[in-house]
């Protein structure tokens, strides 16, 4: 690769780092296991770059391709995942509890509802979501729409012990 193509690169990846540490915090436990991921994601991209058209936005492309990198990284490798302590007794006060407890609703989706809801919770609209997925956009409605619901009942039986 050149140098002006190689230098386009850097300042994209930098641009949209967050676009990979969310993937990774949704889909990976443990600090070395998101290392490596991380490490895997900017090699797949890096590899890939020569072929992005630019039909979509950089950061539409970065997300697929790291979403297909976790996927693959964890049919190769189950990761544990554990339940945050939170106290049940008491609403949490903190916005990391919650972003914790969200988290963990989160980890508990299928595959393909966490990339939606991930994808949503970036901002995307539904037929950006649809590209990525390549799932249709009515698909995708109701898909987001059962998974706000299963995410809010399991977040009311974890945080509550409702049903």
């Amino acid at each position: 690769m050149s140098a002006d193509l190689e230098q386009q690169f850097v300042q994209l990846i930098q641009e949209n780092a967050g676009i990979i540490h969310k993937v990774i915090q949704l889909y990976v436990d443990g600090p070395e296991d998101q290392r490596d991921l991380h490490q895997e994601i900017l090699l797949q991209t890096w590899k890939s770059f020569p072929k992005f058209e630019g039909k979509a936005r950089f950061s539409t492309w970065l997300y697929r391709v790291s979403l297909n990198t976790v996927l693959t990284y964890n049919r190769q490798k189950r990761p544990t995942t554990t339940l945050p302590q939170v106290d049940a007794t008491s609403q949490p006060q903190e916005k990391a509890e919650m972003k914790d407890l969200l988290y963990y609703a989160i980890k508990q989706l299928h595959e393909i509802d966490r990339i939606i809801i991930t994808l949503h919770l970036e901002g995307y609209k539904n037929p950006e979501i649809a590209e990525i997925t390549g799932l249709t956009t009515n698909h995708v409605n109701v898909k987001l729409h059962r998974t706000k619901q299963q995410i809010i009942s399991q977040l009311k039986k974890e945080q509550y012990g409702l049903t």
